[in-house]
């Protein structure tokens, strides 16, 4: 065990394990997949275990700004500053608490109040707040002026109201006013250069993010895919299907979420990837897709895991790989038995989340013996 170095921690919801030694924390993560994938010698890969995360999701509440006490949706905790966000997240924190220190806070048991959260995200190049009201309350108009004024002299490049129905906690929506900059945030990997949406799905850690990308170019690197397709499945704004767009004939990226598909063929464009093109369309529909052999998949899906459809649907696919990326071992578990088709080939963890008891896994399967597919 060590100090943890956050005077909130126990608590706070966010961290747990931040009691226990970061040499530790891998063990135990190894050791988890190791349960799971019973295959030897899987890489570790890790970065900086404090000061990591580009997204915090801050809460309006009775005493301020904070974060949600664990095991508890109704009572929060006060939080000046976080060890694990970046410094520039922490900086745009005092911000919006030292502006809206009277803020007129939702109230989650009464559903009642204007205030809802702070969404900071700050990437390497670019940085965002999003202030999120409560869409029926009654001065509204006033509170998105008050957000208006303070924008004018953030730190923030990009600052947006986003409004959410009472009946619904989330921190992210359609219903949304840009203030000042704009609805996407910039951040370049490996050499290229992407946008996504403010409102949309971004890895937190981009030292690490960038370490798997690194990893699946090396990977997909060792074969002649120079007549193959590559699928880009739960793509996002594309850059699995971009970062490994040069060694392939041609790249489909498959993503359902359309303000992440325009940012996606604005991507292409700026990168000068001719070899890549977009579908705005959910994973389950990916037997309606006609498909080119020889095929590698990329499937990057969220923590709940795949569709049956989807699933099915690989395993009826010719495809001489696929790299299943993770962030939920359970659910990667679950789908894995189902992926009857393939076998696993390699896998490495990545520690996307220290000082909490998720990682990041990708997975190579290749067809398995008596499979109707062919490597």
């Amino acid at each position: 065990m060590t100090e943890p170095l956050c005077p909130l921690f126990g608590r706070c919801g966010g961290c747990s394990i931040q009691d226990v030694d970061y040499q530790e924390q891998l063990r135990q993560k190894l050791s988890r997949l190791n349960e799971i994938l019973n295959i030897p010698g899987i890489p570790v890969t890790a970065d900086q275990p404090f000061g990591y995360r580009n997204r915090m999701d801050f809460v309006f509440h009775k005493e301020g700004l904070g974060l949600r006490e664990k095991g508890a949706y109704d009572r929060f905790v006060n939080v000046d500053h976080c060890p694990i966000a970046s410094e520039k997240i922490n900086s745009l924190l005092s911000e919006v608490k030292d502006a809206f220190s009277d803020a007129f806070y939702f109230d989650v048991r009464r559903r009642f109040g204007a205030f809802c959260y702070a969404v900071i995200r700050a990437t390497g190049i670019d940085s965002s707040i999003s202030i999120v009201l409560n869409q029926k309350d009654k001065k509204r108009e006033y509170w998105t002026e008050r957000i208006r004024a303070f924008a004018e002299s953030s730190g923030a490049a990009n600052v947006l109201v986003t409004l959410i129905p009472p009946n619904r906690n989330v921190s992210v929506a359609d219903d949304y006013l840009v203030v000042k900059g704009r609805d996407r945030l910039k951040e370049e990997y490996l050499g290229f250069r992407f946008q996504f949406p403010v409102q949309g799905f971004f890895q937190v850690n981009v030292a690490v993010a960038a370490k798997v990308h690194e990893y699946v170019l090396s990977l997909l690197s060792r074969y002649d895919s120079s007549q193959s397709t590559l699928l880009d499945l739960y793509g996002g704004v594309g850059t699995f299907g971009l970062l490994n767009s040069a060694l392939f004939k041609d790249v489909v990226i498959l993503e359902s979420y359309d303000p992440a598909v325009r940012c996606a063929e604005d991507n292409i464009l700026e990168n000068g990837t001719e070899n890549v093109r977009t579908l705005c369309d959910d994973a389950r529909n990916l037997k309606n897709l006609d498909l080119p052999s020889p095929l590698t998949v990329i499937l990057d899906p969220p923590r709940s895991g795949m569709h049956p459809k989807t699933v099915e649907r690989l395993n009826s696919l010719s495809a001489e790989r696929v790299i299943y990326i993770s962030c939920n071992p359970k659910i990667l578990s679950l789908d894995l038995e189902k992926l009857s088709n393939y076998r696993i080939n390699s896998a490495a963890l990545f520690d996307m989340f220290p000082q909490t008891e998720f990682f990041e896994t990708v997975v190579e399967l290749v067809p398995a013996a008596g499979s109707h597919s062919a490597v």
